[in-house]
């Protein structure tokens, strides 16, 4: 005698169903609340300054790109790209350094753990609890004393120690999932630790070394504080540069809204570029 199979089982889909259905609804909700001040941002820069600043806000006002014009020094103001190439040295230098002190740390801490890995761990993390208002002032001093004052150069060093706990607690937890044994292969094949980490660890944590150093490049690009205290002329940095829009008489909001998309589109390239890895890395270890 031939059975009917149950239903229950196709009930039982339905709830699943609707409560993946909303949490999509929810996510691209969310993407546009996070959005929408970008695109604001990207309209308030097509406006004459007159336009951007009426209240309301005059949406469908006549486009222009006298912002971005001013901003680049076309109508007689300030050059942004000596600005701006502080930006990319400091950034990419300290970036560069941080990876390179953080992978052999993070190797120490994780692979071939030392004692009381933990311990130092939170002492790495620790130094990330002090307010940096706090350093501000020995370090100029320092810096004043040192003769390293409007110095790129100081940036890049100061930048390096201030990523580098995050960079060491980063990749802790990355190089935490590379297998021992082909770590312990490489060595009984005669594989030196420089070999190890360039060869073996670095492809394996690839993902997770991107991430990295795309944090670590955000911080650094986006740090005022420090740039705006130790920095004149020279070793003027981008988000310093864009401080000099803001000004107590006229207007300037377009002029704003220009320069500060500008200034933004290497990070947003960044992330735009390496969002894979990213992604994979950020995730990396937390689902064994």
């Amino acid at each position: 005698m031939a059975t009917v199979a149950p239903t229950a089982p196709r009930q039982r889909r339905a709830p699943g169903r609707v409560r993946g259905a909303a949490a999509g609804v929810a996510a691209w909700l969310a993407g546009i609340v996070f959005v929408l001040p970008v695109l604001w941002m990207v309209l308030t820069s097509l406006h004459s300054e007159a336009d951007a600043a009426t209240n309301p806000p005059s949406v469908a006002a006549s486009l222009t790109l006298d912002g971005y014009r001013e901003f680049f020094g076309l109508t007689g103001g300030a050059s942004p790209w000596p600005s701006l190439i502080n930006s990319m040295t400091a950034s990419l230098v300290s970036t560069l350094l941080t990876l390179l002190l953080a992978l052999p740390a993070a190797y120490a801490l994780s692979i071939r753990p030392v004692k009381k890995w933990t311990d130092v761990l939170f002492f790495f993390l620790s130094t990330k609890m002090l307010p940096l208002v706090a350093a501000l002032l020995p370090i100029y001093l320092f810096a004043k004393n040192t003769g390293m004052l409007d110095n790129i150069w100081t940036l890049v060093i100061l930048y390096t120690a201030m990523n580098l706990p995050i960079a060491v607690w980063m990749m802790q937890s990355f190089l935490s999932e590379v297998p021992v044994a082909i770590i312990e292969a490489a060595q009984i094949d005669g594989a030196r630790l420089p070999t190890v980490l360039g060869r073996v660890v670095a492809p394996i944590a690839l993902p997770g070394i991107a991430a990295t150093a795309l944090i670590c490049f955000i911080f650094s690009w986006n740090e005022l504080m420090f740039a705006r205290v130790l920095t004149g002329v020279v070793a003027e940095t981008a988000p310093v540069f864009l401080t000099t829009f803001i000004t107590s008489q006229g207007l300037f909001l377009a002029k704003v809204c220009a320069a500060s998309l500008v200034i933004s589109l290497p990070v947003l390239a960044a992330g735009f570029a390496a969002q894979d890895k990213l992604v994979q890395g950020l995730s990396l270890g937390a689902v064994k």
